[in-house]
């Protein structure tokens, strides 16, 4: 438990004494017990709420509350106590409402890492304690020991302190709006609502409600706590003129307020009732005939709700309220409640006990406006639209998985531009095999991944980007975004063995998908979608970062170390060509290396040292330490070994293909040999060797075509593909 739950339980018990501490204490358990049986932090949702004050009429209004609203719009809500809060859950969140919670160190590290990654939090608060200006003054505090006050203040303190880490605020009222906005870029409005169980339980209330006339009007008042004391001895005087002028009214005072001494005269006409739990509340209120809402005239005092006037008239009875604050913004005085200066209480009383037709009249009309203006549905609209403008754009790359690949790497540093740019970004790895990767890391920058196998995947998502053939039929299928594009890498249904019904699916992604943009990182891919589909997709240049591919110099001295780079259980990667022209090598001459992020080496395979599952972060070495890389592949959509082997300083020896045409030019940067001809490659191998000249030319073109196509040149083309 942290110090702001015992700090608040230390209020209540104080407040309210022992048997109401108690009960709260019995409801707010069996409410989270019930909580934490439904929720599950690990979905992937729209919005977090961080309890930062969990007693029971507090988190009520403030969070359960809100998050129905949200619920109403169409977001998705999930909620946790601010002891309960940790980094890891950043990722499955789209944005955070931190409600009454006070600075800590966890707290100032967690919001650095949710605007490290283009999230936001927005700070709500329902009292004017976030400056101790503002509370300086209060009646309320006299009466707290020395220890309490300090504890109090520090409070204060730290609720601005964390107010003013916030990127925008939610309150109940304009005067607290007013003051949160010298804090945060901007605040909401959001009031105090009628959740869909005080609905309820009002309506039950209701249907045992006898509305008659009668001798007996009972005038209530809710207390909550002492905090409320001045606020009913400030009309004391005129209850008690009325109740001497109309022996027929009795009085009933709730909560932890003590019948004060002057109001000992009317001796059983004043009854007092203690705590009720809210579920239990409108039923007691229901027998009352008038509802009272005194209030101090004071600045602090004039930022508090309007809760008493609703609570009451969910169950049709009127209230009396003092004419300050959210009381003068929300009632319509003499149409759904009625609204008192200092000196106007005696009479405006006068006429509710005396005019049966005008209490039932303006319980009816208060009634109304409740369910006009604040339930969910009614109300909700207001924060859902301030919180989605706020919202930062969200892009979500569904991935085949986390492993290591030419078109996953592509697909990071996509999101890795974005996200340096401003978006909020995530990849959905849809691979069960990887499912418990949660961080795609490029150097020191990362991506989050939220995984379809350990999450429930049900947020709002601006832009969704397939990125493989069968995660676009993934992305047509999700029901919360409808800007879907799709990263087409290669022609894929040209990767499985001729008789794989997948080639039939691949293919079909590429046919009569109007409500999908096209995007491609190769202009052999641009080509085929417009010709054989009439797509047309946007290319995108496909780059490298330089600084992970550092240059070497080779000396071609000894034996000349060749590189074959592929996966051997892939038909199209054409591994086994390699390996037949290095294994006609003089091994004497020539030593040889194998480098693949899945397929094992072959029995009949030839390698004096094979490197697998490399880290990415360390291809570099594997590049460096060869002075040929051998690559025979027969379909590439965009083939990165030989840049990333250019960009090291080495040479290349390739098959040509439509994804290494796009920047590999024979006896420029490259040397190409003819498929399935072994002699002609070995020819083009010895010719590297012996050829200094050749050998340097190649060289120095390949390091300058690496440089074109360095990433930073680039940005601005990847931008511009996931603007819209």
């Amino acid at each position: 438990m942290n110090k702001q739950t015992i700090s608040n339980a230390i209020n209540v018990l104080k407040n309210d004494g022992i048997s109401g501490f108690a009960k709260r204490t019995v409801v707010h358990v069996k409410f989270m017990h019930q909580v934490r049986k439904q929720k599950n932090i690990h979905n992937f949702k729209d919005i977090l709420f961080i309890n930062g004050c969990p007693i029971d009429y507090c988190e009520r209004y403030r969070v359960h509350h809100k998050m129905q609203e949200l619920i109403a719009y169409g977001y998705t809500v999930d909620e946790v106590l601010s002891s309960e809060l940790n980094e890891e859950i950043i990722k499955f969140y789209r944005a955070f409402v931190i409600y009454r919670m006070p600075y800590d160190q966890n707290v100032d590290n967690f919001i650095k890492k949710v605007h490290e990654n283009n999230k936001i939090v927005f700070y709500d608060i329902d009292d004017l304690v976030f400056d101790l200006k503002y509370t300086k003054n209060l009646e309320s505090l006299k009466s707290l020991t020395k220890e309490q006050l300090s504890e109090y203040n520090d409070g204060v303190v730290r609720y601005g302190k964390l107010l003013d880490l916030c990127d925008y605020g939610i309150t109940t009222t304009t005067v607290i709006a007013n003051e949160m906005k010298k804090h945060v870029k901007d605040v909401c409005i959001d009031k105090n609502i009628a959740s869909v169980e005080m609905q309820k339980y009002s309506e039950d209330a209701l249907k045992n409600k006898t509305v008659e006339k009668n001798d007996k009007i009972v005038i209530g008042y809710s207390s909550g706590s002492f905090t409320h004391n001045s606020d009913f001895e400030m009309i004391s005087k005129q209850i008690i003129d009325l109740m001497k002028k109309y022996n027929n009214v009795e009085l009933l005072l709730i909560g932890a307020l003590n019948v004060p001494d002057c109001f000992m005269e009317f001796g059983d006409r004043v009854k007092t009732h203690g705590f009720v739990d809210y579920t239990k509340l409108p039923e007691l209120l229901a027998s009352l005939d008038i509802n009272l809402a005194p209030l101090v005239d004071n600045f602090f005092d004039s930022a508090k709700s309007n809760i008493k006037w609703m609570e009451a008239a969910l169950v049709k009875v009127p209230t009396v309220a003092s004419d300050v604050g959210n009381f003068h913004d929300s009632i319509k005085d003499g149409y759904d409640g009625v609204l008192c200066s200092d000196s106007e209480w005696f009479e405006k009383l006068e006429k509710l006990v005396t005019n049966f037709e005008y209490r039932k009249q303006i319980g009816e009309n208060a009634y109304n406006t409740i369910y006009s203006s604040y339930t969910p549905i009614a109300s909700g609209k207001q924060i859902a639209d301030f919180i989605g403008s706020k919202l930062t754009k969200n892009i979500c790359f569904i991935i085949p998985s986390t492993n290591i690949s030419g078109g996953n790497l592509v697909t990071l540093h996509h999101a890795l531009v974005l996200k340096k740019h401003g978006y909020d970004v995530t990849l959905i790895n849809t691979d069960e095999f990887t499912a418990d990767k949660t961080i795609l890391y490029s150097g020191d920058n990362y991506v989050y991944v939220v995984s379809t196998f350990r999450n429930n995947i049900d947020v709002k998502i601006d832009v969704l980007v397939a990125t493989m053939w069968f995660t676009l039929l993934k992305a047509l299928d999700y029901h919360k975004c409808y800007n879907i594009k799709y990263l087409v890498q290669s022609r894929e249904s040209g990767f499985y063995e001729k008789d794989n019904y997948d080639n039939l699916l691949a293919n079909s992604t590429y046919y009569n998908h109007d409500n999908v943009n096209y995007l491609t990182i190769s202009k052999w891919c641009n080509k085929w979608l417009r010709e054989d589909f009439d797509v047309n997709s946007r290319f995108i240049p496909n780059g490298i970062d330089l600084s992970k591919f550092p240059y070497k110099k080779r000396k071609f001295t000894g034996k000349i170390k060749i590189l074959i780079e592929g996966d051997s259980k892939s038909e199209y990667k054409n591994v086994d060509e390699s390996f037949k022209i290095t294994n006609s090598l003089d091994h004497n001459k020539y030593e040889i290396h194998y480098l693949s992020y899945n397929g094992k080496s072959k029995k009949w395979y030839y390698v004096d040292e094979f490197y697998n599952k490399i880290p990415h972060d360390d291809v570099y070495k594997i590049y460096q330490d060869a002075d040929i890389l051998l690559k025979s592949s027969i379909l590439e959509s965009f083939s990165y070994p030989p840049i990333e082997m250019m960009a090291t300083g080495g040479v290349c020896v390739v098959l040509q293909n439509e994804g290494n045409t796009e920047y590999l030019v024979d006896n420029y940067n490259c040397l190409f040999y003819k498929k399935g001809n072994i002699d002609d490659a070995i020819e083009k191998i010895e010719l590297i060797v012996h050829d200094n000249k050749l050998r340097e030319k190649i060289i120095k073109n390949g390091l300058n075509t690496a440089s074109s196509r360095d990433w930073n040149k680039i940005e601005n083309d990847i931008l511009e593909a996931y603007k819209k």
